[in-house]
Order: C-alpha cells, then structure tokens, then sequence
C-alpha cells in the first residue's frame, strides 16, 4: 500500500480530529508555505480555511504520512473534487525526530476557484486553534486570516 504527504494548514493540524478520521496517520514534520496566506471562504455550508498566494507572508504547516485508506478519507472530508482541489508540491520539511530539513513532494487540498469570503463558525476556529497550539504555531496567523477574510469581504475599512 503507497504512503504519501499530506500537507495540513486548517483543522486537520488538530490531531485529535486526525487521529479519528485518519487512523493510519503518523506526523512527520512540520514546514512553512512561503508567499501564501490563508482566507476563510466557503459555500452555504460554512467557512473554511483556505491558502491563496501573497508575496511576503508565511503559513506554518504540518506533514502528515497518510495511507490510501486515509487519503481516501481525506478526500470525502475536503469535498474533493467540487469543494477543494489537490496539488502537489515540493516542500522543505523538519522532520519531527531527527529535526534534518529535507525537500519532499506532498500534497495539499486548495479550494476550488470562485468561492467567497466568509466568516467561519466559532468551533472551526477553535479546532484550528488546538492545532497550531499543538505544533506551536503562531496563533497570530489565525487572527490575520480573519482580518484579512473581513477585508476581502470589505467589512474593514
């Protein structure tokens, strides 16, 4: 059975909520998306995050070997292929135990073109939450996608 990475940046940093819905799962470390940024954007289901290109900012993730079995379920949970697309990349990772930097191919769920900005629920936020604090992720990036979202939205002036 083929393993492959699996790049998490939303909820599925949770690893709780990854251990239930990914049993074959490990952690293999974490790495950082250069020039993206994350937006919150969805359907009339709700409001999810999602990465967009920016110049100049950062998005800290965490890489996760999954099964196909896992990746299968990945696929259901991100609505692929409607909701969210896959591509891949080439990412510098730190492995969990051994701390080396190695380059790795990977895959990462993008969400299809065309949705909107949107505020997302208050539980979503805080599954996100739990994740970056799990990995000690800057719980700042969390808060400028919000403020970012509302801009899009133009509810900020």
């Amino acid at each position: 059975m083929a393993k492959r990475l699996y790049v998490a940046y939303g909820s599925n940093l949770n690893v709780e909520q990854m251990r239930w819905r990914c049993p074959g799962a490990r952690i293999i470390g974490t790495g950082e998306l250069r020039d993206w940024r994350l937006l919150y954007k969805g359907s009339r289901t709700g409001s999810y995050l999602t990465l967009e290109p920016c110049p100049g900012r950062m998005v800290p993730v965490a890489v996760w070997e999954v099964t196909e079995e896992d990746e299968r379920s990945l696929d259901r949970y991100e609505g692929f292929p409607h909701f969210y697309g896959k591509t891949e990349l080439e990412l510098p990772i730190r492995g969990i135990r051994s701390g080396r930097v190695k380059n790795r191919r990977c895959f990462v769920y993008l969400m299809q073109d065309g949705r909107r900005c949107g505020i997302p629920s208050k539980a979503y936020i805080q599954t996100c939450r739990e994740g970056y604090e799990s990995f000690g992720f800057d719980p700042s990036i969390l808060s400028a996608a919000l403020k970012d979202t509302l801009e899009e939205m133009g509810c900020v002036p």
